[in-house]
């Protein structure tokens, strides 16, 4: 059997406020939209720019992360699925969208402040479901003297690119 990939990656900027919305058996989910620009210079030497808008959904947990610290303008990281529904319209009419499934989000600006990534790195994180699917599951304690604990939920504090360790 051959393998496939579905796996899409952008860097864009939010067109729009992000919409929560919840379903009926309770389920987070947040749409938002996302402008990518592509930039370059013909053979003539002439500068040319192309804008691609991109329907992003999350569900569960990242929905609510995405619906509290995302707005219209900000620069982010997003890394999911491409998913294509069908539906026939009120008036009869058959219609297609493509949207990008995010499972994974990085805030890449620091307007109003830093925010946590979600995604991937979640401990409740299943990729079938989304975040926020499986029990949550104990922490362990730091096995070695080194490692740097997680920052407190509580911090306001700004951090600086240049405190960044990597």
């Amino acid at each position: 059997m051959a393998r496939s990939l579905n796996r899409v990656q952008l860097i864009g900027n939010l067109t729009r406020d992000p919409e929560l919305r919840y379903t009926p058996s309770g389920s987070a989910v947040c749409t938002f939209g996302l402008a990518t620009n592509r930039s370059w210079t013909t053979d003539a030497g002439e500068k040319r720019e192309e804008v691609d808008f991109h329907k992003i959904v999350s569900w569960n947990k990242l929905a609510e992360l995405c619906s509290q610290f995302l707005t219209k303008g900000r620069k982010v990281y997003v890394e999911g699925r491409l998913s294509t529904r069908n539906w026939t319209a009120q008036d009869g009419a058959q219609k297609t969208t493509t949207e990008v499934i995010i499972d994974d989000m990085i805030l890449l600006d620091n307007k109003g402040g830093s925010a946590p990534a979600a995604g991937p790195s979640d401990d409740n994180f299943d990729p079938e479901q989304g975040p926020e699917t499986k029990p949550a599951a104990a922490k362990k304690p730091a096995a070695n003297k080194d490692e740097v604990p997680p920052p407190s939920p509580k911090s306001d504090e700004e951090v600086a690119p240049d405190d960044i360790p990597f």
